[in-house]
């Protein structure tokens, strides 16, 4: 199911950006949908951290073969050893642990979210070891669905935003622009950063990104 705001999350991304307003047009008919289960976004993002969209999708593969039914009890039962036969390293095996302990000892269901805002959501997440910033700006993306989330140390999203929308003549002494800068640049896009950052991700991958 895509997000309610989606089609007026367009129009206002159009209007007030030509890049944004190509990318669309590109794009017709995808778009971010929603991924109902909390836990597995966390710990799909986990898989995710500073590898490939294409080499975690083979990990998270042998992951959800391996952890049936995949729920915190289910991962916590499951021995080290095989879930780093999946590929996952001992300190990623170590995080998805600590994201399973967290949510049976907090007993979260669906709506245990549903009085945070996303800042709250974040400081709360962050305090899991191994979950940082950029993995619960993951989890109000796709899982809580927020529409103004701007991962700014994303590295798909900043690619993206060199690509279409920085004069390379800025570029050729450095790889990046301060963080900043692209915050500057993603201003234009609030309050609906989440799916301009989905397009950004879009224009790089064969395939839409989901975690």
């Amino acid at each position: 199911m895509q997000p309610d705001y989606w089609n007026a999350a367009k129009k206002h991304l159009s209007r007030e950006c030509p890049v944004m307003k190509q990318l669309i047009a590109q794009y017709k008919g995808e778009g971010l949908r929603a991924r109902g289960n909390g836990f597995y976004t966390l710990v799909r993002s986990v898989v995710g951290q500073q590898i490939s969209v294409k080499a975690a999708d083979a990990v998270w593969g042998r992951v959800e073969k391996a952890v049936k039914p995949l729920t915190p009890k289910k991962l916590l039962s499951v021995s080290d050893e095989t879930l780093r036969a999946c590929g996952l390293s001992a300190s990623k095996v170590a995080y998805a642990r600590n994201v399973a302990e967290f949510y049976l000892a907090r007993g979260v269901e669906a709506d245990y979210w549903d009085e945070h805002d996303d800042d709250a959501v974040i400081a709360e997440l962050v305090a899991i070891k191994g979950i940082g910033t950029w993995t619960a700006e993951m989890f109000l993306i796709f899982h809580l669905l927020r529409p103004d989330v701007f991962p700014v140390k994303d590295l798909g999203v900043l690619k993206a935003i060199n690509l279409h929308l920085v004069d390379d003549k800025r570029l050729k002494k450095q790889a990046w622009l301060k963080p900043k800068e692209y915050e500057k640049i993603a201003a234009r896009w609030a309050p609906y950063r989440t799916v301009a950052t989905w397009y950004l991700w879009r224009s790089l991958d064969p395939v839409a990104v989901a975690y």
